[in-house]
């Protein structure tokens, strides 16, 4: 639950910046921080007991609790949403870090290649899982092909798509085929065809066969034949690629990171929330049990979308424990959706 809008004006500015201190320390340490630690701490002029009194009014509101173990004071999920909400001091990433990003984020990459140096780029920074949804494109686009004769009346299927991407599929056709016949083939299809979509390609050679099946000849029975299995076109299925999955075993509930982890290689339920934030524009972050996933209640997940010729094409983000240093992965997220993009463009 976020806290109500009014809640800054229910703490005032003596507690909030006591709170501040607080929740920078609990993210730098990991551990409680104990009133008489506050009340040491530069700045602070109250004593050890006028700290504790804080602590208790902020303790009613919701915003800290005391472990079992320490009489120390932590700060829950909705005092770090307070906290991300209202005052936080955001540190961008420095020049030389922004330029070696840029640096890794090489235009010359292909897709796939761009994305997982993306995720590598987030889990290396953040020293947390880097989670980044992989380009969602309404068709795949053929620029060329090449067929190679394999044994068994299979052939060897080589496309060149969506411009750099290079995939390979065998086939079984109906019957065996020459290394002529195919080239001839190939070379019949670049020409006529590249450009479009693989379905599209496919469906106009059914319709031309279907119109004058009296005319067919044997170069487009062959085309025909090949095409139809090559050129077929999966249900595209959302995924994403995730790096950095050994730096959850920082938490100390192995449970959590279990079932975490567990999602991971499931996917189902990652995919659900990372869908979730590709409406939205800018920075999303899920804090606890806000994002409505019980596996995800102690950890937040700060996502951004990207986008591909102005169109948002997917999302990228950083899920990590709840004590995460926010006010420098929120830019680190923000910063990596912006470039990732910006090299996917010029791709």
């Amino acid at each position: 639950m976020k806290p109500s809008e009014d809640t800054a004006e229910k703490v005032d500015a003596r507690s909030q910046g006591l709170f501040k201190m607080l929740v920078e320390s609990y993210i730098c340490d990991g551990v409680p921080v104990a009133s008489k630690a506050l009340a040491r701490s530069p700045g602070v002029s109250v004593s050890p007991a006028t700290v504790r009194n804080i602590m208790a009014e902020l303790e009613s509101k919701g915003l800290v609790k005391s472990p079992h173990t320490s009489a120390g004071k932590v700060p829950t999920n909705l005092g770090f949403r307070f906290f991300v909400d209202s005052l936080i001091s955001i540190q961008n990433p420095n020049i030389d870090c922004i330029h070696e990003m840029e640096v890794e984020l090489n235009p010359d990459l292909t897709r796939t290649e761009l994305v997982e140096s993306a995720s590598h780029i987030l889990a290396r920074i953040t020293r947390m899982a880097g989670v980044v949804t992989v380009p969602r494109t309404e068709q795949v686009i053929l620029r060329q092909v090449e067929f190679l004769p394999l044994s068994d009346q299979r052939v060897l299927v080589i496309l060149v798509v969506n411009e750099r991407d290079v995939q390979n599929r065998v086939i079984h056709t109906e019957r065996a085929y020459t290394e002529s016949e195919l080239h001839e083939a190939a070379n019949f299809i670049n020409m006529e065809f590249a450009g479009l979509g693989l379905s599209t390609v496919r469906d106009q050679l059914i319709a031309s066969m279907q119109s004058d099946k009296s005319n067919i000849d044997n170069l487009m029975q062959t085309t025909m034949d090949v095409a139809s299995k090559a050129f077929q076109v999966e249900d595209s299925k959302a995924d994403y690629v995730v790096s950095g999955r050994g730096n959850l075993l920082q938490s100390t509930n192995t449970d959590a990171v279990r079932a975490l982890l567990d999602a991971f290689a499931q996917k189902q339920d990652i995919l659900q929330l990372l869908d979730h934030c590709l409406g939205s524009e800018g920075i999303q972050l899920f804090i606890g049990e806000e994002s409505g996933y019980q596996l995800m209640d102690e950890y937040s997940l700060v996502t951004a979308p990207y986008q591909i010729e102005g169109q948002v094409a997917g999302v990228l983000g950083v899920i990590g424990p709840t004590r995460m240093a926010y006010q420098t992965i929120i830019p680190v997220v923000d910063v990596t959706a912006k470039l990732l993009g910006s090299a996917l463009n010029r791709s």
